[in-house]
């Protein structure tokens, strides 16, 4: 196997970036990432992340990247999600149910509105809500 460059290492970041992180121009028009640690799991997470899932398939979403991570941190305010959009900052959800999952989804995702309801912070700010 050749030895790849450092060129050619840089050219797979940043194709590699523009693929998963949105506020960058990448092919998607978001990410959503639902946190699924052990609290999360325990409060909900993978409802919501069927929930997000099904609600893909349904409108066919081809821009939209559905991801997990571990625990964010605030195990009492689970199930949480972050949305990343393009040229915006990120979004904290938190206290979610499959049903504000869709909301998120329909409002914040695809309309382009915060959801601040459920929003704990955009950004590193916390909302005002």
């Amino acid at each position: 196997m050749p030895k790849l460059t450092i060129d050619e290492l840089a050219k797979m970041r940043d194709r590699t970036r523009r693929t998963l992180v949105p506020r960058e121009g990448g092919e998607f028009r978001a990410k959503i990432n639902v946190h699924m640690g052990t609290c999360g799991i325990a409060a909900g997470a993978r409802a919501v992340m069927t929930a997000l899932i099904e609600e893909a398939e349904r409108r066919s979403l081809q821009d939209v990247l559905l991801t997990s991570s571990g625990c964010a941190g605030l195990c009492s305010q689970e199930p949480m999600m972050t949305v990343e959009t393009v040229g915006k900052p990120p979004v904290k959800y938190v206290n979610l149910d499959p049903a504000k999952a869709r909301e998120i989804l329909e409002k914040h995702v695809l309309g382009g509105s915060i959801v601040r309801d459920y929003a704990l912070g955009v950004g590193s700010e916390k909302t005002d809500a």
